[in-house]
């Protein structure tokens, strides 16, 4: 199996917790439009939003690309989108100043850059006049009649582009949207399959995702059997031999019925699955595999602002860079010279033979009475490790129900293998996944994901695939739940409080049953964060140069009132009234307050002035006593005896 030694993607002196923002916000993500402009997708049919206003199929799709550029450059604008478009029969001249024709009849409109204020104003312009004129993208693209694109041709041109466009390390994606759902119809259908086939396994070996929106009416269905299903294949633990034998190998549920649903859909997958760390998995000595792993939850958060310059005639960004001077040779000092230690107060005189004496390595060495210890970087960063390399090291199995709910203090994360790394990882993960499965077991391991993170036991626990009625699929993998030490866990009194009786039960589960999320699940996605949105929206209209109404903002977390009394007002009101008639909900329990313990500190300066001054008696015997004690004489005696000692301090020192 060929090694894997890439682990230090982070920089070693940035913490645990930060280490998670920096990636994503340092980690570049590249989308590529791929957009069909055939007949079909330029015909006309009628807004179902505005009276007399009709569209196509070709704005929906630009009208996507457009929101999706205009709310990355909000939340990602170190992120590259651009627009390919297929079966054009030739340039328009309002297209000629910016589309290059790729292979034939494949044009790419809006080239792979930086996201600005003024590629998206050129793109929304368009619409506008598309508004007006439902005939002018058709004017602008003239479709290819009679006959189409090979797909090969496609994705082709989409490895041509994001290969001269993106950076090498970003996350490259392709939306492909079309509503053809047999482009190759005819002779030589298998030929041209083929040949797509081969090219997008070109494309996707070169790092690029391709997620299809195909666009299904009920006057023109979309059938992914037809064409998709030979050359699409999704990424699954599955063997090729059930490959094979499973015909249906792309769900249905990627088709969309109603075009509105394209931008939702796009939503939905506008943020990429970005692996955090990429490890070995060790299930024995000798036998590793290789596994990516995946944070499940990820918070949102506003992006970090910038520096910038006035240079009169320009703005440019200020760069933040940490240097370490030498104060005696005003000289800059190199990072690999620089020893670490801990804080203990004032720095011993003879500090800088410590430094002569720290050399590399990690033995034992002895530092000398009342001098400071001076650490190595790497001793450091072994103290942080153990001294151990990445990777997680599967130690044993348990049953399923030795783990806990007290178990899981913080969130998990998702793996899932890796065969970039160890060649037939897919099988040998699929194997272990599936007989922890059957035997209803769970793994005990122990995972260090970063080279400047710090080891954990963990559980892994299996997860089977999943698919919904609404077609969401839960992938197979492991979860990594990390186990908590001795000291995250603290025992919590035990308090014994009343119970509700079994009517009073029964009239709030009247009113819960009413106002119960429909399928008994939560979208996410459905309700983003307001407080987020509302900053961003205002963003997004200052870039833009547009009017911002804050009354528009429309808060989705809000509360439904009325919806609310509507569905369950009276059964509220039954269960309010029961609630007050309840003994034991008008019980107030009487708890036994504790004393406080006074305050006995009080400041040397202050009972120096009290002796100065002849007015030691107007302080109380427990704070004499604590002046002495601190002081280390004797607190036994009455008052007056406590007094003389402190006189007697105060006329020694």
């Amino acid at each position: 199996m060929p090694p894997y030694d890439d682990w230090n993607k982070f920089d070693d002196e940035d913490d645990e917790e930060l280490q998670d923002t920096l990636f994503f916000e340092s980690k570049k993500d590249v989308i590529l439009f791929c957009i069909d402009c055939s007949e079909s997708m330029l015909a006309l049919y009628d807004d179902p939003n505005y009276e007399d206003v009709q569209t196509c199929h070709l704005y929906a799709a630009l009208e996507a690309a457009m929101q999706i550029q205009k709310k990355k450059i909000i939340v990602g604008p170190n992120d590259s989108v651009g627009i390919l478009l297929f079966n054009i029969t030739r340039k328009s001249e309002q297209a000629q100043s910016h589309a290059s024709e790729i292979k034939k009849n494949t044009f790419v409109y809006q080239p792979i850059t930086p996201l600005g204020a003024p590629k998206v104003q050129e793109l929304i312009q368009l619409l506008d006049a598309a508004r007006e004129d439902p005939n002018e993208l058709t004017k602008t693209f003239p479709p290819l009649v009679g006959k189409r694109v090979p797909m090969g041709d496609v994705f082709t041109s989409c490895n041509w582009v994001l290969r001269d466009g993106a950076p090498k390390t970003a996350s490259k994606r392709v939306f492909l949207i079309t509503d053809e759902d047999d482009p190759h119809a005819g002779p030589g259908s298998k030929q041209l399959i083929t040949s797509a086939r081969t090219t997008l396994i070109d494309l996707t070996q070169a790092g690029v995702t391709v997620e299809p929106f195909f666009i299904s009416t009920e006057n023109k269905p979309f059938h992914v059997s037809k064409f998709y299903s030979s050359v699409l294949l999704p990424s699954n633990l599955n063997d090729e031999d059930e490959l094979q034998e499973d015909s249906s190998v792309l769900p249905e549920s990627i088709s969309i019925s109603r075009i509105e649903d394209l931008l939702a859909q796009m939503r939905f997958h506008e943020v990429p699955k970005r692996a955090q760390y990429s490890v070995p998995l060790q299930l024995g000595e000798g036998f590793t595999i290789g596994v990516k792993g995946y944070g499940l939850v990820t918070e949102q958060k506003k992006g970090a602002y910038k520096y910038f310059v006035d240079l009169g005639d320009r703005m440019e960004v200020a760069t933040v860079k940490t240097t370490y001077i030498d104060e005696d040779q005003e000289a800059e000092v190199d990072k690999a010279k620089i020893f670490y230690g801990p804080a203990l107060g004032a720095a011993a005189a003879n500090d800088d033979e410590d430094n002569q004496d720290a050399d590399d390595g990690f033995g034992t060495r002895a530092v000398k009475y009342g001098n400071r210890p001076f650490y190595t970087a790497e001793e450091i960063r072994s103290f942080r490790t153990l001294g151990l390399e990445p990777g997680i090291k599967l130690l044993g199995f348990k049953d399923r129900t030795e783990l806990a709910f007290e178990d899981n203090i913080k969130h998990s994360q998702f793996i899932y293998p890796d065969e970039m790394s160890y060649s037939g990882s897919k099988r040998t993960f699929s194997a272990l996944l599936k007989s922890m499965i059957k035997k209803e077991k769970i793994g005990l391991a122990l995972a260090l994901t970063r080279r400047n993170s710090s080891p954990i036991f963990c559980y892994l626990l299996p997860q089977e695939e999943k698919v919904d009625d609404s077609g969401w699929s839960e992938p197979a993998g492991f979860h990594i739940i990390p186990l908590p030490f001795a000291d995250d866990i603290r025992s919590a009194p035990i308090e014994e409080g009343f119970r509700a009786s079994e009517d009073l039960k029964d009239y709030a589960r009247a009113w819960i049953d009413k106002l119960s999320v429909k399928n008994g699940t939560y979208p996410p996605d459905s309700y983003p964060n307001p407080a987020l949105a509302y900053h961003n929206a205002q963003l997004q209209a200052s870039a833009f140069r547009e009017q911002y109404d804050p009354d528009s903002f429309e808060d989705l977390t809000a509360p439904k009132l009325e919806m609310i009394h509507k569905r369950a007002g009276n059964l509220l009101g039954e269960w309010k009234s029961a609630v007050n008639n309840d003994e034991s909900a008008n019980v107030t329990v009487a708890t036994t307050g504790s004393k406080r313990k006074a305050d006995v500190t009080v400041d040397e300066a202050e009972i120096r002035s009290k002796y100065d001054a002849g007015a030691l008696a107007k302080l109380r015997v427990d704070q004499l006593k604590e002046f002495l004690k601190a002081k280390g004489q004797a607190v036994s005696g009455k008052k007056a005896e406590l007094m003389e000692r402190v006189a007697e301090w105060f006329d020694a020192h």
